[in-house]
């Protein structure tokens, strides 16, 4: 272990901002039941289709296409829960959602590196994802772990190594990003119940959580839904994702891609709570645009009404929201790009109050990293966290007795109150770290050598002995069964 006591510091914040107006609100929401009523959308899965039919949806079995009168639609998304809690392996970081709380996580799930040492730029492996993991564990701005980039030397598999190696290096909520399909899913609950001990402590305080995915326009994925059905069975929270593309998979309006977006979260999330009712779901539309010149995908949202309007669609239906942030396309580490296409996602989606949010340490679209990225990244987080703190005004921090000791021309450094407060009030950015001749440092070679110095300081404790011995039994299962 670090000497450091590791802390998790979340953005809390009072203030609000408002995108959408409650008739706008209305107005899109009415536009999803309709959606959802006359449209439908598309389960390519017969479990679905049952327990669709089963409600009495109107479901055609040959097209695989649902509608959902609304008045079912009310009665379900009734049983979703605004609040829960993600469980952390230290249930010191066990994340209780709540409003004015956001907290937030790297992004996934890349598919190369470029190492930080040699410079080398290859496909990205297991040992990256405990690298990650590890670091992950080590930032206060880390509150829970995505799968940073994917184990593709672990084939079909992967999912569950990518679990395992998690738990090994980090302490805290796992989110993953790629387990997909009913086998693959019922290998991740039962890693969690050894890990827990029990189902019913799993329920209490799950210490993973699945993203699910959606394919635009109107159609869930077969594999990922099913996948969800068995997680959802366990109490396991599930984030339904659309990821719309405006003018392509998508209309080429923001509300009417927002509107389509949602109708596709709220269809799986029905089927979730007709299956399930109570389980624990998130709301999440991540849209990208089309360029209207060559209809080339642009995946970094310049307009923040609609990258962050969909955190109020969300809590307009009573659930919670993952937001997205960061996720530069520029493929540099440190460019003027990649600093200002991020530079106030932290501050608009803490401000639109999403309960998580997903985004630090990749560049090029989600998809290369670079290790000490996050460390950047991680700066311009702080400058977020601080700047929503709310000002202490009470007598204590005016400080009139202060400034009556010191008097006109007088000098405030020698102090107790400037003592006290100096520490908590002013920390130095990545941007001020200082070098022996008092000079101020290159960032990106600071942020190697803390990547460097957390590898070779930071050792979260792993899983118990026995626990893991199980564990690896599970794999070398899921591996003879799965792998091709």
């Amino acid at each position: 272990m670090s000497s450091e006591r590791q802390i998790i510091e979340p953005i809390r914040t009072p203030y609000k901002l408002s995108l959408l107006g409650n008739d706008q609100l209305n107005d899109l929401q009415e536009a999803t039941l309709t959606i959802l009523e006359n449209t439908g959308v598309q389960f390519p899965s017969e479990k679905a289709l049952a327990i669709f039919s089963e409600r009495s949806a109107d479901v055609d079995h040959e097209s695989q296409v649902v509608k959902i009168p609304r008045e079912l639609v009310f009665k379900a998304m009734s049983t979703v829960p605004r609040y829960f809690t993600l469980g952390a392996r230290n249930p010191e970081f066990d994340l209780k959602l709540q409003d004015g709380v956001t907290y937030f996580t790297n992004d996934g799930c890349g598919h190369e590196v470029v190492d930080s040492v040699t410079g080398q730029r290859r496909a990205s492996r297991q040992s990256d994802v405990g690298m990650m993991a590890r670091i992950n564990d080590y930032l206060s701005s880390m509150a829970f772990s995505w799968t940073m980039v994917s184990a593709q030397d672990r084939g079909v598999t992967s999912p569950l190594h990518e679990m395992d190696v998690t738990w090994r290096n980090n302490t805290k909520h796992y989110q993953s990003v790629t387990m997909m399909g009913e086998k693959l899913c019922r290998y991740g609950v039962e890693m969690a119940t050894v890990l827990r001990g029990s189902l019913e402590e799993v329920r209490k305080r799950p210490p993973i959580s699945l993203i699910v995915c959606t394919i635009a326009p109107l159609v869930q994925d077969k594999e990922a839904i099913e996948g969800a059905l068995v997680l959802g069975e366990a109490g396991i929270p599930i984030v339904v994702m659309s990821m719309p593309t405006m003018g392509t998979t998508a209309p080429a309006t923001y509300a009417g891609a927002l509107a389509m977006a949602d109708a596709e979260i709220i269809s799986a999330t029905v089927l979730m709570q007709l299956a399930n009712p109570g389980a624990p779901v998130f709301h999440s539309i991540l849209h990208a645009w089309a360029d209207p010149r060559t209809a080339a995908y642009v995946g970094y949202a310049l307009d923040a009404r609609v990258r962050y309007a969909p955190v109020e669609m969300a809590h307009h239906w009573g659930m919670p929201a993952l937001g997205g942030a960061f996720g530069t396309e520029s493929p540099e580490l440190n460019s003027w790009q990649s600093a200002a296409e991020v530079t106030t996602d932290p501050l608009l989606v803490s401000l639109a109050g999403a309960e998580i949010v997903t985004g630090l340490g990749l560049r090029n679209t989600y998809t290369l990293l670079y290790p000490e990225a996050i460390i950047l990244d991680s700066d311009i987080y702080h400058r977020a966290r601080h700047s929503l703190l709310e000002m202490d005004v009470s007598p204590e921090t005016l400080a009139v007795d202060v400034v009556e000791s010191v008097k006109p021309g007088g000098h405030f450094l020698s102090q107790k109150h400037t003592r006290k407060y100096m520490r908590t009030a002013m920390k130095r950015t990545i941007l001020q770290q200082l070098d022996s001749a008092g000079q101020y440092r290159d960032p990106v070679e600071y942020a190697r050598e803390k990547v460097a110095w957390i590898l070779a300081n930071h050792h979260p404790e792993s899983p118990p002995a026995d626990v893991q011995k199980e564990i690896n039994q599970i794999l070398a299962t899921a591996d003879k069964e799965l792998k091709v």
